[in-house]
């Protein structure tokens, strides 16, 4: 029997996966998959992690919970040495990088079952991990910040109504990006650096990033005007691409080095990451995922 560790968050989303973990752990075993059942707390470490998985003698983890929950299953898997594939029930308040792959929960099921999968690029901050985006400036820590209840009650929404809040305080900062070597001298309110073109609840705010090119791309939003930014904003809502876009700044590379002239907190995949300058490279391939197809 094939043995499958499923890594949880109990709170994630409104803690609507636990409602459904029998019938999931149903699904697998149907097809011959044991389940080791892993919940995830406040205070993991890579160290309990990787204890887990010994004693799990897993083939595969599931990660079920959003953005964040994949995150941190990728970290202490990466840390511990451990080369598994990974699956996601996306089950969070944001699923982006889920919702990129058009990951479908009804059929992680059969891809677990029949080894279906797809290795994909990582990007790698000050030795931290991250598998869809790594992001600085003006917004980014609304992650952080929205209440759980408002994020479970009113979801994405909840994160867009606290960020109109934040557009008539922006300010922009001195930004270096150095890129393969090459390096840009800009003003800026945030940046971005995507693996997938899926970011924010936004299918597609990039038409050339892709998990599997082995480079990242670089979009920084320039300083502007309040109505330059309002018409941006409106082709982001609309589903449009920037990249091309006057007032965003675009780059690709394998490694990025970024300063500020501002005291800055990174974002990495809705988690607080390291204070700037970030050190960034491309982990090509770095990681093998299930796909439905």
């Amino acid at each position: 029997m094939k043995k499958i560790l499923l890594v949880y968050n109990p709170v994630a989303g409104g803690a609507e996966f636990k409602k459904n973990l029998d019938g999931v752990i149903e699904n697998f075993q149907r097809r011959g998959i044991l389940l080791t059942l892993y919940r995830t707390r406040a205070k993991d470490s890579e160290k309990d992690f990787a204890e887990c998985i010994k004693i799990s003698d897993a083939a595969g983890i599931i990660a079920a919970g959003g953005d964040g929950t994949l995150h941190n299953v990728i970290n202490w898997l990466k840390k511990s040495g451990a080369d598994l594939p990974v699956g996601l029930i996306g089950s969070g308040t944001s699923n982006d990088f889920a919702a990129h792959l058009n990951l479908d929960a009804e059929n992680i099921f059969d891809a677990v079952a029949e080894n279906r999968t797809r290795a994909v690029d990582l990007g790698e901050a000050n030795g931290e991990y991250f598998i869809n985006v790594a992001a600085a400036g003006a917004f980014t820590s609304i992650a952080h910040e929205v209440d759980s209840r408002q994020k479970n009650s009113l979801g994405k929404l909840a994160y867009y109504l606290h960020g109109l809040g934040e557009i008539p305080a922006l300010k922009s900062f001195a930004l270096n990006v150095r890129a393969d070597g090459k390096n840009f001298e800009l003003d800026a309110f945030l940046f971005l650096v995507l693996n997938s073109p899926s970011v924010a609840g936004f299918k597609k705010i990039s038409s050339v990033a892709q998990i599997d090119d082995g480079k990242l791309d670089l979009l920084a939003l320039k300083k502007c005007s309040p109505r330059d930014l309002l018409r941006l904003t409106q082709k982001i809502l609309s589903g449009k691409c920037i990249e091309q876009e006057p007032n965003v700044f675009f780059v690709q590379a394998e490694k990025f080095e970024i300063h500020a002239a501002v005291e800055l907190t990174g974002d990495l995949d809705g988690e607080i990451g390291g204070k700037l300058p970030l050190k960034i490279q491309t982990v090509r391939a770095g990681l093998n995922f299930f796909v439905n197809q």
